[in-house]
């Protein structure tokens, strides 16, 4: 069991924090365009979207039960599969799901809309398995201080997920007026990152005995918190 103070000191800490930050940074960059981007994936030469404004809402709101699901579900899985492995099949699958998203997710509006949540499930899925993740590396003492610290990794995916793709956005127009084609570049973008997270992941082992707590240590309680 470790510390939170030691535990960043670890690679293990640092793999997982890149993982996660691959994670949410890919489904944050599909979800903040989620409206909008619906409709130009379909979008017709003469500028009309077969996708209503309000169909596109209805999507959104689809994606926020995929997030929901995808906590539950999986995180329940990973207690089978095991972290590490259920993180494979994030970042892994993710990536070739975003790529055929890429590359033919405007050919079918079902195609599409499984894909889309799928990606959204691994993102809930991503976040919800953190704090278990985080368990098996580092044990039960000091796990919601360490958890803590990884959810900068989810702060930092904020800002960047929704820079990454609106500055590719920006370059071919204004969302609600593009084509499947000027998402390409944004989505093929992920794709890499989600190999970079995948390739982090596959590289966490158990973490060196050096880092450990004495056994007299892992007794002593937290400090409460003052009033």
């Amino acid at each position: 069991m470790l510390e939170a103070k030691n535990a960043i000191k670890t690679r293990q800490f640092w793999l997982v924090w890149v993982a996660l930050f691959c994670n949410v940074t890919a489904g944050i960059g599909i979800l903040e365009q989620a409206a909008p981007m619906i409709q130009d994936f379909f979008r017709k030469s003469d500028g009309v979207s077969l996708v209503s404004a309000g169909v596109a809402a209805g999507f959104v709101g689809l994606l926020s039960i995929g997030n929901m699901a995808g906590r539950f579900a999986w995180s329940a899985t990973s207690d089978v599969t095991g972290r590490k492995r259920i993180y494979m099949v994030y970042l892994g699958v993710g990536a070739v799901l975003y790529t055929v998203l890429a590359l033919a997710g405007s050919s079918t509006t079902v195609l599409y809309v499984a894909l889309a949540f799928f990606i959204i499930s691994f993102y809930g899925g991503g976040f919800a398995t953190a704090p278990a993740y985080l368990r098996d590396l580092f044990g039960t003492f000091q796990v919601g201080a360490i958890h803590g610290r990884l959810l900068t990794a989810w702060s930092a995916a904020g800002v960047a997920g929704p820079l990454i793709v609106n500055a590719f956005l920006d370059a071919q127009g204004k969302p609600g007026q593009l084509n499947a084609a000027s998402y390409q570049p944004a989505l093929l973008t992920m794709v890499a990152l989600l190999v970079v997270g995948f390739a982090a992941n596959l590289l966490v082992k158990p973490v060196d005995e050096r880092f450990h707590e004495p056994r007299s240590d892992r007794r002593r309680p937290e400090p409460a918190l003052e009033a």
